[in-house]
């Protein structure tokens, strides 16, 4: 029951935000499973109604998921319920607290009169355990600066990536890092999701006050997740706004993470982009295959796994873009390896990642996703590319997709020219030349941007 369990949760957080899964998942336990009903134990009658109600239908199908491949069959559809278990109330505290007398409190976060509530974070993540390359070194570089000096010059940051690159990670990475520092610390961490819940909760039920005092007052670093969810919602983004101002007024650290660069959020108010951009805005990238083989050989370590250094290279660099699945068919080979009494081989890991290799193979890569990978990248709008500005900061990520497009794609230079806003088809071929002729001579820049760019495509 328990490798079910730990195979299901694998396949929970790829598909569920990692703030909803340390808050309503991890506190719960499967106790059975018989027939069409799956039994789980919760810590109280509201959190076990709240998830059955809301995830329900995500937690069967990811149990019957599981099931299958484990080699089990569970009849469909799947039945939830629960039973209370008051001991499952300890899983909402923090895993581990400060075994040193605390430090004195930054200047920026102000002392309260009594210690503050263990912050929600999850405990596995930290940055003694995060592996750092160069697709995301200077994420961690600014994460643990904020961490030793809240509130001071990286103010806001803004960690901006993929899903599945680790902005997670070093959110919570500063919220414990901070906390250990300090236990007087007032430290929220949520989700923008879970943000606009709480506000349109508060006014429901006329207590918008105290959603203030909570965010603007009682507040003393604020780490949000996914910003990307407030686009369009422009009630919301006022509120924001506004305990955005008053915690930066005050010195308080502001943390947030983003599937995209602050300016490509679309709806997104420009005096809120304006402010993103004011602190230290810093992007995780795809990592390396020799980050990726670190990662994996990390986690084994953590998981207690005997990974054969030729597995790991091979688990390396058929999963490319994204840590969280890396460490997820990871966790499932071992799994299948420990039901069937096996080693981990490469036998075994061929088979486990048969059908991400297919999936791969089929992924066509189109001229489009090429230039919103190289507006990612450098940091542009999708509109100045395919326009007709000629500055550099414009000019050269242009010249670099039309590259890219053309070698990797066998796009025809008409063909360029159209996708491009309707530039000659001889601009485009000197543009591609240009390239051409500058990774021909090894130019540092122009060589490590396009190799950047293909991680991001996995290519």
């Amino acid at each position: 029951m328990q490798v079910l369990w730990k195979t299901t949760l694998e396949s929970l957080r790829e598909h569920i935000s990692e703030e909803t899964f340390q808050s309503l998942i991890r506190p719960i336990e499967l106790a059975s499973l018989e027939g069409k009903t799956a039994l789980f134990r919760v810590p109280n009658t509201f959190h076990g109604e709240w998830v059955t109600a809301n995830l329900g239908d995500v937690i069967s199908d990811a149990l019957c998921a599981a099931a299958e491949d484990l080699g089990r069959e569970i009849p469909r559809p799947l039945e939830i319920a629960f039973e209370v278990d008051d001991s499952l109330m300890d899983r909402f505290e923090i895993e581990e607290t400060p075994a040193e007398p605390a430090k004195p409190a930054r200047a920026s976060v102000a002392p309260s009169a009594t210690p503050s509530a263990a912050p929600r974070l999850n405990a596995k993540y930290s940055f003694d355990n995060f592996i750092v390359g160069p697709s995301n070194q200077l994420a961690h570089a600014a994460s643990v600066g904020v961490a030793k000096a809240p509130g001071s010059r990286m103010n806001p940051l803004v960690i901006c990536g993929e899903t599945g690159l680790g902005k997670t990670h070093l959110t919570n990475a500063i919220g414990r890092a901070i906390y250990e520092a300090n236990p007087k610390a007032r430290i929220i961490y949520l989700s923008a999701e879970e943000f606009t819940n709480e506000f349109l909760l508060a006014l429901r039920n006329q207590r918008a006050d105290e959603f203030h005092q909570r965010f603007r007052r009682e507040c003393d670093v604020l780490l949000m997740d996914d910003i990307q969810f407030l686009a369009e919602r422009e009630r919301t983004q006022e509120v924001f706004f506004h305990t955005f101002n008053t915690l930066y007024q005050e010195g308080k650290q502001i943390v947030i993470t983003s599937d995209v660069y602050p300016q490509h959020i679309p709806g997104m108010q420009e005096r809120l982009v304006s402010r993103f951009e004011a602190g230290m805005v810093a992007d995780v990238q795809p990592p390396e295959l020799d980050t990726r083989v670190a990662i994996l050989q990390k986690k084994a370590e953590e998981e207690g796994i005997d990974l054969d250094p030729a597995v790991a290279d091979f688990l390396a660099r058929v999963v490319k873009n994204n840590v969280r699945e890396l460490e997820g068919i990871l966790i499932r080979l071992a799994v299948k390896a420990e039901l069937l009494g096996r080693r981990i081989d490469m036998e075994l890991a061929r088979d486990a990642t048969r059908s991400l290799i297919v999936e791969a193979n089929n992924t066509a890569t189109t001229v489009e996703d090429i230039q919103k990978a190289v507006c990612a990248y450098f940091g542009i709008r999708l509109s100045d590319l395919k326009g007709k500005r000629r500055h550099r900061a414009v000019s050269f990520p242009r010249m670099v997709a039309m590259y890219l497009a053309r070698q990797r794609l066998g796009t025809s230079f008409p063909e360029l020219g159209d996708r491009f806003g309707g530039k000659d088809h001889t601009t485009v071929m000197n543009a591609v030349r240009k390239i051409d002729r500058l990774v021909e001579e090894s130019d540092e820049q122009v060589v490590a941007s396009i190799e950047a760019i293909e991680r991001r495509l996995g290519f």
